[in-house]
């Protein structure tokens, strides 16, 4: 897989804001200032003044990375392979210094997330200081490694095999819940490693690298197989409902009038995992992945998520909405989590893009103004002790695309359908829940890390030989031949002989397509015609095909 060399990202493991459920305002004399949150003009100023911050290019960033993971690797006899996929999982290789996100977790730092007894841990296997650990990335690389081999020291495997390093993985992971530790493992962190990755500078050349290894797989519980349901308020979501949830009062205190944007200060799956803990008694409505492949809904938006830890301070807000001064801002909000770090350096485009499609979901659902007052960052309203999304989130280019999905022209996918087709995307949101859907299962890892896909996404799983295919449903009036096209990514790890079963709305098998994805990525492939019947019927993406390699399940056109 290639990350676009404008556009690295980042993540880590749990850390997530403190909670205030207080339905009652710490102070409600109601006087503090007119209440001006109806007006309609956009506004495309971001928190700050001017343009979004400029972007670093990679190849500053990253330069002798490879090596650094090489010799560590060496040294502390840990596989390469493996240390480079847990950073990525876990900071996309930026390095970061974390904040203190939850009342008793520790923030995590460098370009390995290390927090914690990790940090003192493996400052003390490699008689570093902290701050070395902290702030040196080869120091920081060389600390985790050293956890990592401790770790699989009181382990029995062989260390050759890259999948039986599972476990030790899990265990520097610090996730309790364990759908999401489950997730971790094989989306993640294996996930990685089956798909690879490739940072290019501004130039084009390659300056980080992790080889595809798709046949690699982690020697870990496998993911639960029933299909993923969507989220009850966004179609384009996956439903991982959380306990920590209240009622929103009655009255103006309970309507919403905010979207809150938040840093999970970590990694995907350990973000929504940790927000479905009820231990943790935090949560949020929405969690969007790194690279903006997969969102999860947590909370219906028509409930109340505990999300920010704030009272509502009108004077911190551009004397807006002053009517809801001292109320609990959980009150009146809908939350979004994304994966990463308010220090990191950038922002994946998909990240921003989906997430701008998901707010303006919510703003057109609730009748809330598309401005900087409206669409807040949660350091603006607690900043005694928050300063995420951080200063390098693009807020001018968020609130712009926002308005742009909202508006009469909205972002485009590319080649769209002409009039009398239909497209199936891998992502629910781009599709018409009246003629087109798509499922997967939990053995399916979302990404957006290979450029050329279709939409905001696409899917992609090991094959194997099982019963466990990607389908892509259309719903068609009346009996019809149709000529059905796919789309995918294409790479080296794909399946030369991906296999397309095609059934009718009966359920009758009408046709088996093998074809090559290591080539003709980027654009629409014709599979053929076959016959179809009215009602609901599917193009499945089989994952049974020749192991080692995988398969994309991205996008068919049915004309």
């Amino acid at each position: 897989m290639t990350i676009r060399p404008l556009r690295i990202l980042t993540s880590l493991a749990l850390l997530v804001p403190a909670c205030y459920d207080a339905d009652q305002p710490a102070a409600d004399d109601g006087s503090a200032g007119a209440d001006e949150g109806d007006e309609s003009t956009p506004e495309p100023e971001g928190e700050g003044e001017g343009e979004d911050v400029p972007e670093i290019d990679p190849g500053a960033q990253l330069g002798g990375l490879d090596d650094e993971f090489r010799d560590a690797a060496e040294e502390f006899d840990v596989p390469m392979q493996i240390l480079q996929a847990m950073s990525f999982a876990e900071t996309q290789w930026q390095m970061i210094v974390g904040e203190a996100e939850f009342d008793g977790q520790e923030p995590a730092h460098g370009i390995m997330a290390l927090r914690g007894e990790h940090l003192g841990l493996g400052a003390g296997l490699i008689d570093a200081s902290l701050d070395d650990v902290k702030n040196d990335r080869r120091t920081n690389i060389r600390a985790a490694a050293a956890v990592l081999r401790s770790y699989a020291d009181d382990l029995e495997f062989d260390r050759a095999d890259l999948g039986a390093w599972a476990p030790a993985i899990a265990s520097m992971s610090d996730i309790a819940v364990e759908d999401a530790l489950v997730s971790y493992i094989h989306h993640d962190v294996y996930g990685a490693i089956q798909g690879g990755i490739a940072v290019q500078d501004r130039a084009g050349a390659t300056v980080a690298e992790l080889k595809s290894e798709a046949h690699v797989i982690p020697d870990f519980t496998a993911p639960a197989n029933p299909t993923l349901a969507p989220g009850p308020d966004y179609a384009g979501s996956i439903w991982r409902p959380s306990p920590n949830y209240s009622s929103r009062p009655a009255g103006t205190p309970g309507q919403v009038k905010m979207v809150i944007i938040h840093t999970c200060e970590g990694n995907y799956s350990g973000c929504w995992g940790w927000l479905n803990n009820s231990q943790a008694g935090v949560s949020a409505h929405y969690v969007v992945k790194e690279d903006g492949s997969e969102i999860s809904q947590l909370v219906k938006e028509s409930n109340k998520a505990w999300h920010i830890g704030a009272a509502y301070d009108c004077d911190l807000n551009g004397g807006k909405e002053c009517g809801l001064e001292g109320y609990n801002c959980n009150n009146f909000t809908v939350g979004i989590e994304h994966a990463g770090f308010a220090s990191q350096q950038s922002w994946n485009s998909n990240l921003i893009n989906q997430s701008a499609k998901l707010t303006c979901d919510i703003t057109k659902g609730h009748g809330i103004a598309r401005d900087k007052y409206h669409i807040v960052a949660h350091g603006k309203l607690q900043p005694y002790n928050r300063t995420d999304p951080g200063p390098n989130w693009p807020w001018t280019t968020y609130l712009n695309k926002i308005n742009e999905y909202c508006g009469q022209a909205p972002a485009p996918n590319p080649d769209p359908a002409p009039t009398g087709e239909i497209i199936v995307d891998s992502n629910a949101a781009n599709n018409d829940p009246a003629k087109a859907k798509m499922t997967a299962s939990a053995n399916w890892t979302s990404s957006a890390s290979t450029p050329g896909y279709y939409g905001s996404g696409y899917w992609f799983a090991n094959t194997s030989p099982v019963s466990d295919g990607a389908e892509f449903s259309f719903y068609l009036a009346a009996d019809a031949t149709k000529t059905i096209d796919a789309w995918w990514t294409a790479g080296t790890n794909r399946s030369a002989a991906a296999p397309f079963v095609v059934f009718d709305s009966a359920g009758t098998k009408v046709g088996t397509v093998n074809a090559n994805q290591q080539v003709n990525g980027k654009k629409w492939n014709q599979l053929g015609s076959f016959k179809f019947k009215k009602g609901w019927n599917k193009v499945v993406v089989s994952r049974w095909a020749a192991e080692g390699f995988v398969v994309i399940a991205d996008a068919i056109r049915v004309r």
